[in-house]
């Protein structure tokens, strides 16, 4: 199983907004920090990225994702495909233990090492340890209520807090 934090995207219309988790993990037992922040913007503010798995391994594929943005003209597609195709085939990101989701106003994708790009049916994307108590929370908000996707992805994260332990509570979101 994967431990890590929790991100959760949910796109609406032109409108997305990433939540993450702050809560950093030593080993299986111990949180050695609660106010990490997993997602920010990139490409001249134009795309959102939230990651899940060790913190130095997200730092260096989300600067292999820029750089991917910038060769591509921010197609964020083809960076994606690009990115995975790089980190599946690459020795030393074959090793990365991360995911991560990326979007813009128009594409809500998750990235994996496995080489898989995925493009959510319903405008939601999840990952690490909380990412399914997130989804289904945030497909539940998504389907019966009226909130806009920064309030169902800060209140998706919320529930999770309360059900996956490598999952905090302390939330931080971004939006386009």
């Amino acid at each position: 199983m994967f431990k890590a934090t929790t991100i959760v995207a949910v796109k609406i219309n032109d409108f997305v907004a990433i939540a993450g988790d702050g809560q950093v993990t030593f080993g299986e037992n111990t949180i050695i920090k609660s106010t990490a922040k997993k997602i920010k913007k990139i490409y001249n503010d134009s795309v959102l990225i939230g990651f899940a798995g060790s913190v130095a391994d997200a730092f260096a594929l989300s600067e292999r994702f820029e750089e991917k943005l910038e060769q591509h003209n921010g197609n964020i597609r083809k960076a994606a495909v690009d990115l995975a195709g790089y980190w599946r085939s690459d020795k030393v990101l074959r090793k990365l233990e991360a995911l991560m989701i990326a979007a813009n106003k128009d594409t809500l994708l998750i990235i994996s090492g496995n080489g898989e790009v995925i493009e959510p049916d319903d405008g939601i994307a999840a990952i690490g340890s909380g990412g399914m108590y997130a989804l289904a929370a945030a497909r539940a908000l998504k389907r019966k209520s009226t909130l806009n996707p920064e309030d169902i992805a800060k209140e998706a994260l919320l529930i999770a807090s309360e059900i996956c332990v490598y999952t905090n509570s302390n939330i931080s979101v971004e939006k386009l």
